[in-house]
């Protein structure tokens, strides 16, 4: 939106990032530039929350950059690369068919392929330098006559070499923006909502779960049941919990109808990120799926799959909103009952007609 335009060109300037003029589209407005990912990570949810629900962040990798305080992170760390034993900063080159080692702040000397990441320094002034003053790439320090040879070895034995053309780069990302074009949009899915959760995944990420199934695990796993069925008549999505046989060998899946959810054990050979992951690709063609677990593989997996993630902490802060929201509701109905006792009277009679 935008009245929220300025707060956020202020947060990316804050992160020491840059943008573009804001461009209009409509009612809302889209802001382009560039941050530090230390100052992303989170900023989805904050936009969110300034925005109310209607901004939306959409970030992309865009490369690297000198950090913006080297000097307090590196002391902050206290990395000294030159006595690292276990993961030594040295690359290892071959020269003539066997390998060396070449220390870290060598390493631009021997490099015969350009890698686009310059020596601390170096970046800016290469930036504002003409290209003709550009730094020229190392050439290779084997014999052209050994090479020769080597193709002529690999030919006879695998036959011919055959080399791609490659585009330049402006074409290549032209064609690239063209397709994009050309995709369609998925529309929005109408209908119902369907939450799945990952029952262990949750129990063990929240505290108050964690220390009830230290005592008993089948107790928590209730709690869950509870607080996902009250979660459910307030929200009226589809709920699916799912448990994997963790100390509970089953030789096949069952599905379970608990009060208004759906409590899935799964068999023995299958993990609940399994289950998960087969349910969401399915569900995901034709309805509106998120997914809740801290697993970042499966998270990865079901957002390929175009479901929704929600992590156990953020879901947590959910259902203690939601908890929260319970609460006012009955609070509202008790006033309301103790104020026109008659009415309510009639109203819950009405109602078991």
């Amino acid at each position: 939106p935008a009245e929220n335009v300025g707060r956020a060109m202020t947060d990316i300037q804050r992160m020491g990032g840059s943008c573009a003029p804001p461009e209009p589209e409509g009612e809302l407005t889209l802001l382009t530039g560039s941050a530090p990912v230390a100052g992303l990570r989170d900023y989805g949810r904050e936009v969110l929350s300034y925005t109310r629900g209607q901004g939306k962040l959409a970030c992309f990798f865009r490369g690297y950059e000198p950090c913006r305080d080297q000097a307090e992170v590196i002391a902050a760390i206290g990395y000294d690369p030159e006595r690292d034993l276990e993961q030594p900063a040295d690359s290892i080159f071959c020269s003539h068919g066997a390998g060396f080692s070449v220390p870290w702040n060598q390493v631009w000397d021997y490099m015969h392929v350009e890698s686009g990441i310059r020596p601390h320094g170096e970046n800016r002034q290469a930036e504002s330098a003409p290209e003709s003053s550009a730094r020229p790439s190392v050439s290779y320090t084997g014999a052209l006559e050994q090479d020769k040879e080597l193709q002529a070895i690999f030919e006879r034995t695998y036959g011919p070499v055959k080399r791609r053309e490659l585009l330049p780069q402006k074409q290549f990302l032209q064609g690239t923006e063209q397709t994009a074009k050309r995709e369609a949009i998925r529309p929005i899915m109408t209908g119902p909502e369907y939450l799945l959760v990952d029952g262990y995944n949750i129990i063990f990420a929240w505290d108050e779960l964690k220390a009830v199934a230290r005592e008993s695990l089948d107790t928590a796993r209730k709690l869950l049941m509870d607080l996902l069925s009250n979660y459910q008549g307030y929200r009226k999505c589809e709920v699916i919990l799912v448990f994997d046989a963790y100390r509970v060998p089953r030789n096949t899946s069952e599905v379970q109808r608990y009060h208004n959810i759906s409590v899935v054990y799964t068999k023995q050979t299958e993990t609940a990120d399994a289950y998960i992951e087969k349910t969401t690709y399915e569900l995901a063609k034709q309805y509106r799926v998120r997914v809740a677990t801290s697993d970042g593989m499966e998270q990865m997996i079901i957002l390929g799959h175009g479901a929704l993630r929600v992590s156990a902490r953020v879901f947590h802060q959910e259902m203690e909103m939601v908890g929260g929201q319970i609460a006012e509701l009955l609070a509202q109905i008790n006033q309301y009952e103790k104020s026109h006792p008659v009415q309510a009277a009639f109203e819950k009679a009405k109602k078991k007609e």
